[in-house]
């Protein structure tokens, strides 16, 4: 993981946090490079102990996925152990369109099949699969232009040189705040406490639009379940602490942790999904 990023923010928030709860200390440890892929591989080799795990975020998933197998698999070469938080993504477009609701802009796309621009921060990452997604579940087509990252992408969103960006909200509510884009959807099972004045995909009839940024907590495989739960149980009480809950959610995000089984099976289910997704629009990541 690079610092600065979500990774790193998720990472050493609960790091302190669990070290506080277990009484031992925890280091965080950045190892960039490949795409997050050496820092998951030096876990897969590192002895099962529950002294050496891995933050996660859906990227890697889909490195894994649709990177024909190459590299480590965070669904079968690893222990999980738990979800630390989920970034819901939003659907922003230029005013130009003039439309002030999802079904709007629906009917719009349909009639201009293929004509509106869609930004994403850039082919095969999570804004381009789920806006791929969106596509589909509303039967409409959007013609896709990637940037390199999320911050070149917005900016020619607000100049009017694409029209739709489905990415975080932290990227696009001020400036749906300000008037210069507007808020149609966003994912996730309930609106979202940093833009509650957007309903969610589900609210608008399009409860299939599910995808979004999560991080999550993995052990290296033979981990013992007993070590496992442990961990778990410490990341679960970390994360209801209240100043956790407040640094995540300010930051856009919202602190969610689970069981490693649940886990196990929520990565599984979200590999098939992107699985399906990468290979409806034919995307590989090289």
């Amino acid at each position: 993981m690079s610092p600065g990023g979500g990774v790193d923010f998720m990472a050493r928030l609960y790091g302190q946090k669990v070290s506080e709860v277990l009484k031992q200390p925890v280091v965080v440890d950045n190892r960039p490079g490949a795409t997050g892929t050496i820092a998951m591989q030096l876990v897969a080799r590192a002895t099962p102990d529950g002294y050496t795990a891995v933050v996660i975020s859906v990227a890697d998933l889909i490195i894994a996925a649709l990177s024909d197998g190459r590299g480590v698999d965070p669904t079968k070469d690893f222990a999980p152990v738990s979800k630390l938080g989920t970034t819901p993504l939003a659907l922003a477009i230029h005013p130009s369109l003039n439309v002030a609701t999802l079904a709007d802009f629906i009917a719009l796309a349909r009639k201009q099949s293929g004509k509106i621009l869609y930004a994403s921060g850039g082919t095969g990452g999570i804004q381009h699969l789920a806006t791929e997604l969106f596509k589909r579940e509303a039967k409409i087509d959007l013609a896709h232009v990637p940037y390199k990252g999320t911050g070149p992408g917005v900016i020619d969103l607000l100049a009017g040189h694409v029209q739709v960006m489905l990415t975080s909200p932290a990227a696009v509510l001020p400036h749906i705040k300000a008037g210069r884009l507007r808020g149609l959807a966003i994912m996730g099972k309930a609106r979202s406490p940093t833009a509650p004045d957007i309903p969610t995909f589900t609210e608008s009839g399009l409860p299939g639009v599910e995808l979004g940024v999560w991080y999550g907590v993995l052990a290296p495989a033979r981990t013992p379940p007993a070590i496992v739960d442990k961990l778990a149980q410490a990341i679960a009480t970390a994360g209801r602490m209240p100043d956790v809950r407040e640094k995540i959610t300010s930051s856009g995000a919202e602190p969610v942790q689970s069981t490693p089984a649940d886990f196990a099976v929520f990565l599984r289910n979200e590999r098939e999904k992107l699985l399906k997704i990468g290979r409806d629009v034919d995307i590989r990541i090289d």
